[in-house]
């Protein structure tokens, strides 16, 4: 299996976008079950907060 994690500063914008851009690419190609993706923070600031609205919106 493959793992895939994206990182950013607070995890609620760019990481969970790419997570979920790559999950649908992954998806499409029918691979789901060869990865695991994931996203994640590296600060605690952003802890209990939704994805932002405008990306999650877009995505």
């Amino acid at each position: 299996m493959t793992r895939i994690l994206f990182i950013c500063h607070g995890n609620i914008c760019r990481s969970p976008m790419a997570e979920f851009i790559m999950k649908d690419l992954v998806s499409k190609a029918g691979l789901s079950k060869q990865f695991e993706i994931l996203s994640a923070a590296t600060s605690t600031e952003e802890i209990g907060n939704p994805v932002y609205p405008p990306v999650r919106k877009l995505l």
